[in-house]
């Protein structure tokens, strides 16, 4: 944020049904409000969403060229992206196996893969909810 406006940017954020559940996720251009990507819904953890919408982000981003910063709110999630590697403690077996192929997809990419995006945190406290925010927030999961 600059002079209470919001740069240039792409922000990103998970939702998953209950955790775990069905999950999804989405990149939104932050100025435009327009989304760029989405994904799922797949099995998955809302760790695990958010994880994989900042390297699908990433990855976007630097096939097409784009510099521009990336928002989250997932603390966990940018830990993540920053070891290249999703320390998940979702159980592998048939209903999570399409999450697990992402997950080592995106951890492939980032060990291989060098970008310019800052991946920045986004400060809900202090802006408000993220604009990729599905909206869905369950009262009973804070």
């Amino acid at each position: 944020m600059k002079d209470g406006r919001f740069v240039e940017a792409i922000c990103v954020d998970a939702a998953c049904s209950s955790n775990p559940g069905m999950m999804e996720y989405r990149g939104v251009h932050i100025p435009s409000g327009k989304e760029v990507f989405r994904f799922g819904p797949i099995y998955g953890t809302n760790n695990i969403g958010e994880f994989l919408a900042i390297v699908h982000g990433l990855a976007l981003m630097k096939q097409r060229g784009i510099t521009l910063p990336l928002y989250s709110d997932s603390y966990t999630a940018r830990s993540w992206v920053r070891e290249k590697r999703c320390y998940t403690g979702l159980e592998r077996n048939e209903k999570s196996e399409k999450a697990y192929q992402m997950i080592e997809r995106a951890e492939r990419w980032l060990k291989t893969n060098n970008y310019p995006n800052k991946v920045e945190t986004w400060l809900t406290r202090e802006w408000g909810e993220i604009p990729a925010d599905f909206g869905r927030k369950n009262k009973y999961y804070h």
